[in-house]
């Protein structure tokens, strides 16, 4: 009745009727033509997204990837080198601060910029700062290195913010319709950031002077200097944006509440880091794969629920206001759990197992090119370079492929490529050192995997509340990698035991469970919530 209500004419039913129609969310197959897909790629938006993608894509392999050759050049061990990957951890917790970065504005920016802007200026100036700092300190002693984790850690906590802001506006500043495009574009961008600050980081480190036996300090200063000054690209483009015009959640609150949120954040992300450390101290050393990883999921489980009790008990001693946490924190999940009911556990199940079959496969594929006889020139032209430039064009054809079919019809395609191309490298295992089969296998692979990443956002995009944008897909894209990542630490344990063709073969098939849940969040819950969230938004 209160549908009926709202719609006084026919007319604005017919409306309503063909927008449904249009809706990503649709049952009904889409009907744009290709040369329309193709078309929407021409639409500013998108040459926005490209920009942003790339500013988003370049801090990630400066944090630990090509850290850790340069800290190898320089002569420390692996034990102490893959300690920084702890200064990642933040691209899996960003969903714990994205309620700030939503609600509290920044003194005086927020004024001039927006909210989404400011944060986005402000966490791209120190991620630059973040970079030259990393690239202002040569490796010498554990002294200089504790200063230069300290600035990773700066470094992955401010690339994580940025990311967070991206995604919100992204999907806030166009229709679900347009997200396939966006997020393709997004995806092209990153991929592209990702060969500066891969191949092209190495490359010039290795043409300045600093080799694997000449190692050269002034080589790998002035490559983080020249990684730094590219976020420029990323800073003009947020300062030349606008700010999007959509309804949030959040209210205009004193500076009090804010502080008050802050505390809650920082205590509350204290607990987590030290419970997570004290937990895995705790634990005894593990001595198989599937040992390794229950462990791990303790890990992570009880550092999780110490920050809840932590935070709980900040609320009952009443040090912290209940109602403005609850709207922060909360209310987002609530949103959700809400809209999609008791099956919003197929939603979460496709969405933590999804890209597991090419995360878990791609922890050991540098080390499986090496073991078959390939150089570091090899790996860094066939990967970093050509195998990028397949991933961009596999980000395109995802976007392409999302916005002229239901999407869930393209997350099958995702899917199945994703899962399917792991079996090359089964085949590259018995070939050997064979450039044929590894340009083969690379180029499928690359492909495979940006189409589905690509198709993969679209639908976080399409789940997301626009009033809940920044909390609600910070929190689903975190749980998208968090189950891949702590199985692909055991990889190189599988290996051993399996050997490469077995273990590629492995990951293949547990990429098999994922079409059953694509089936059943298509028949289940996709179908079901179309219309009721298309009319929301158009109410809204």
């Amino acid at each position: 009745m209160h549908f009926i209500a709202k719609t006084a004419s026919l007319s604005c039913l017919a409306r309503r009727i063909m927008a449904l129609s249009k809706s990503p969310l649709s049952t009904e197959t889409g009907k744009k033509s290709w040369a329309q897909a193709f078309k929407a790629y021409l639409d500013p938006r998108a040459l926005v997204m490209l920009l942003l993608g790339f500013s988003s894509g370049l801090p990630y392999l400066l944090i630990f990837s090509s850290l850790s050759i340069w800290l190898k050049e320089a002569g420390f061990d692996i034990k102490v080198i893959t300690m920084f990957s702890w200064a990642m951890l933040g691209y899996s917790f960003k969903f714990v601060w994205s309620p700030l970065v939503n609600a509290v504005p920044i003194p005086l920016i927020t004024k001039q910029l927006g909210q989404r802007r400011s944060w986005l200026l402000v966490a791209q100036v120190i991620v630059a700062f973040s970079i030259i700092m990393l690239g202002s300190f040569n490796p010498t002693s554990d002294l200089i290195l504790d200063y230069m984790a300290f600035f990773a850690v700066l470094l992955g906590f401010s690339a994580a913010t940025q990311d967070i802001v991206i995604d919100a506006y992204r999907i806030e500043i166009a229709e679900k319709t347009m997200q396939p495009v966006l997020s393709g574009m997004f995806m092209a961008g990153y991929r592209l950031g990702l060969i500066a600050a891969g191949a092209g980081a190495l490359f010039l480190a290795e043409y300045l002077g600093s080799t694997k036996t000449a190692y050269s300090y002034a080589a790998w200063q002035q490559t983080y200097y020249m990684m730094a000054s590219l976020m420029t690209v990323g800073i003009v483009t947020t300062l030349a944006i606008k700010e999007p015009r959509v309804t949030r959640s959040q209210q205009d609150r004193p500076m009090g509440d804010y502080l008050q949120l802050f505390l809650l954040f920082l205590v509350s992300v204290i607990a987590l880091v030290s419970s997570f450390i004290v937990i895995g101290n705790a634990l005894p050393d593990t001595t198989t794969p599937l040992q390794g990883f229950i462990f791990e999921s303790i890990k992570f489980l009880g550092a999780v629920l110490m920050a809840m009790l932590t935070a709980a008990g900040l609320l009952k001693a009443k040090l912290i206001k209940k109602q403005v946490a609850v709207e922060m924190w909360v209310a987002p999940i609530q949103d959700f759990f809400i809209r999609y009911g008791k099956k919003a556990v197929w939603l979460i199940l496709l969405i933590g197992l999804y890209r597991i079959s090419d995360i878990v496969a791609g922890t050991t594929s540098n080390l499986f090119y090496v073991n078959l006889g390939f150089s570091k020139t090899d790996i860094a032209l066939a990967v970093k370079t050509f195998g990028m430039g397949m991933s961009i064009l596999g980000g395109i054809l995802g976007g392409l492929l999302a916005g002229r079919f239901k999407i869930m019809n393209a997350m099958l395609m995702g899917a199945i490529l994703a899962s399917s191309s792991n079996l090359l490298f089964v085949m590259l295992a018995g070939k050997g050192h064979d450039f044929f089969y590894m340009y083969f296998a690379v180029m499928f692979d690359n492909l495979a995997s940006g189409l589905a990443s690509a198709i993969f956002v679209a639908f976080l995009s399409v789940l997301t509340n626009i009033r809940f944008s920044m909390v609600q897909y910070a929190l689903l894209s975190s749980l998208m990698t968090l189950t891949p990542k702590i199985l692909g630490g055991y990889s190189g344990a599988m290996v051993e035991n399996m050997g490469y063709a077995s273990f590629f073969t492995f990951t293949a098939l547990i990429g098999v469970p994922v079409l059953f849940l694509i089936y059943m969040v298509d028949k289940h819950v996709m179908g079901e919530h179309a219309k009721f969230k298309t009319v929301e938004y158009e109410d809204e």
